[in-house]
């Protein structure tokens, strides 16, 4: 042990390149195994983030140790080592344990040179999200049902046709009544398509006839087999019918694709390139989640094929949702991502800022909920998205690495500045329903995801045993069946003017004005009633608990005003409520980092490089 802390040999491999003291910063002592510095590799060439923002953002604070040389002798290996780190932007990487240390080349106000940071990160997290900041690209998690879609089989439209008319029956209130009617009359409709296809392989709709068209899906990984499934798109209405297993007719399945899901789907991949990478979350069954987003995305623009089985992730019913779990591979820190989900409270508590609570997707009990705004509510989800990417990019850029660029080997580490984190750009509010004084609520407009996967099984037994047996129908997503969901019209109001003063990137942005909290409409209970099918009691109307209010399809949902959600941030300019202007990083437009200073130049302090030549400024894009 040297005067400075545990001396150290240095290998790339097998080759050995020289010594380093290794300096504690905290009094753990971190000490490499056998006091042995074994280089695995060299990581990627960064194009334009210092290795210390990246590292920064995905693991803050972690240095392990530095690193210096005491050697009287010069090392001309490590001093390469050295050099060609600290101006490609690449770091040596160390295996230890289940975690990398990451060798960053610093400069040094006394010119020690070499001289290194040791930084911890879980394993291949680092490449990941040194591509993922490079593109100036954050990760997108999407719930399925409710949030995307409502998809129903014979089964459990029957079900809600039955429900209805047993309310109906104990209903006085005429407008309660007709309400109701109408409620009943859509079901029914999407029911009679659901069985023309089941049945015939064909729809008559508005006078055409609509047959199937075979649509091969591709296979996501080697060992599935070749699957083609029968398929009738209504583009117009917004309805896709489907089969999750072809040879099995009770497996039909009418879908509902929420409106402007093609705009938001457009904005993430808009010019071929990729702002957010996309990724899947839901409680439902895996077969019946990968054709649900097969309809969302048919041309696999979002997830490739070879992707699908790791992104599309599946949780059981009951169970929380979690980033990690999502990111289990090390592909994205949970900073860098966002959720766009009807419910917050189904995600882990830490990983709940991080949601953006769209209403429930309500096609049949509140239609017009979707048409009677200005802006659609994923048009919003999309214009709450490129909010959140052009703040995180703004303080990543303007905050994290011009300020890095002044950290030397010589400074503490509690000194460098804070990472941006996703959250920080999101509202603190989830985006509630308002009750009009109606608490009621819905019956569930979908299925539930524990219902799945006995209905499939039992499908499929019953297939193996007797194909020409009766109707058995499968469910199919969560049912997040709507007890404690207040059945009533949207409540955002309008914020944002274009004349608004843009708020600090550390602020949290309130996009929808000041809207009525989840928490305080649903009660802590939504998260298990919405995992239950509703219960009909003969004495117990869910629908008419002393109130006077009729049901939501019968009222006309309160409108958004005439300021929409508008995009902010970096520069983000808003035009108006039809057209939203969204601000896009450039690699090729200036706006330098802070310079770095040169270790290697004969002149002292004053001699700087660049830290970047692929620094980054935002250009206007439109996409509406």
């Amino acid at each position: 042990m040297s005067g400075l802390g545990f001396k150290s040999v240095v290998y790339h491999g097998d080759v050995w390149l020289g010594e380093l003291d290794t300096v504690p910063v905290s009094e753990e002592n971190f000490q490499f195994p056998n006091n042995e510095i074994r280089i695995h590799h060299i990581s990627p060439l960064s194009e334009r983030c210092h290795p210390l923002s990246v590292l920064q953002t995905i693991s803050s604070f972690s240095v392990r140790c530095k690193l210096e040389s005491s050697s009287l002798v010069e090392q001309p290996n490590l001093i390469h080592l050295h050099s060609s780190c600290f101006y490609e932007f690449k770091t040596a990487v160390v295996l230890v344990g289940e975690e990398e240390i990451h060798l960053v080349a610093m400069p040094s106000k006394q010119k020690k040179f070499p001289c290194f940071w040791c930084y911890s990160a879980p394993m291949g997290l680092y490449v990941s999200c040194l591509g993922m900041l490079n593109m100036r690209c954050l990760s997108i998690v999407f719930d399925l049902d409710e949030t995307l879609i409502v998809a129903n089989t014979m089964k459990s439209f029957d079900d809600k046709i039955e429900a209805l008319k047993v309310w109906m029956t104990r209903e006085s209130d005429p407008v309660r009544i007709f309400g109701m009617s109408a409620e009943l009359k859509r079901y029914s409709e999407d029911r009679w398509l659901l069985k023309q296809y089941t049945e015939n392989d064909c729809v008559v709709d508005d006078g055409k006839v609509f047959k199937v068209q075979m649509e091969e899906v591709p296979p996501p990984s080697d060992g599935h087999d070749r699957v083609v499934r029968p398929v009738i798109r209504l583009q117009e209405r917004n309805i896709v019918l489907t089969r999750i297993s072809p040879e099995i007719r009770d497996t039909s399945v009418l879908v509902r694709l929420r409106p402007a899901w093609e705009d938001l789907r457009t904005y993430l991949t808009a010019k071929g390139r990729k702002r957010f990478e996309v990724y899947v979350c839901t409680m439902a069954e895996r077969d019946y989640a990968l054709e649900m987003w097969r309809l969302l995305d048919p041309e696999a623009h979002l997830i490739g094929s070879k992707q699908l089985l790791d992104r599309v992730v599946c949780v059981n019913s009951g169970a929380r949702k979690s980033l990690l779990n999502v990111f289990r591979d090390g592909t994205c820190h949970p900073k860098m991502a966002m959720v766009i989900d009807d419910r917050a409270k189904v995600w882990e508590d830490k990983d709940q800022p991080r949601v953006h609570v769209v209403p429930p997707f309500l096609p049949y009990y509140a239609p017009q909920a979707e048409t009677a705004n200005a802006v659609p509510v994923l048009c919003v989800a999309r214009n709450v998205a490129c909010n959140v990417r052009g703040y995180f990019f703004k303080e990543f850029d303007e905050n994290l690495s011009r300020k890095i660029s002044e950290v030397f080997y010589e400074d503490e580490m509690v000194n460098l500045p804070h990472a941006p984190d996703v959250s920080n750009y999101l509202m603190t509010e989830d985006l509630g329903l308002a009750s009009n004084g109606n608490g009621n609520a819905p019956i569930g407009e979908g299925m539930n995801g524990a219902e799945v996967e006995r209905r499939l099984n039992q499908s499929d037994e019953k297939h193996a045993s007797d194909s020409s047996s009766t109707h058995v129908a499968i469910s199919g997503p969560e049912l997040k069946s709507e007890l404690s969901q207040p059945p009533v019209s949207i409540f955002p109001d309008g914020v944002c003017p274009a004349s608004a003063t843009a708020l600090l990137p550390s602020q949290k942005p309130i996009l929808l004005g000041a809207p009525v909290r989840w928490d305080s409409v649903t009660g802590d209970s939504d998260y298990e009633t919405k995992k239950r099918v509703p219960s009909i009691k003969p004495h117990l109307d869910l629908r008419n608990q002393s109130t006077g209010q009729a049901p939501f399809s019968s009222r006309v949902p309160a409108q958004l005003s005439s300021s929409s959600v508008q995009p902010q941030g970096d520069s983000l300019v808003v035009e108006d409520f039809k057209r939203v202007h969204i601000t896009e990083s450039d690699s090729a437009k200036s706006d330098k980092l802070q310079p770095i200073q040169n270790p290697f130049s004969p002149s002292s302090a004053a001699s700087s490089t660049s830290l970047s030549p692929h620094a980054t400024q935002v250009k206007v894009e439109e996409v509406c």
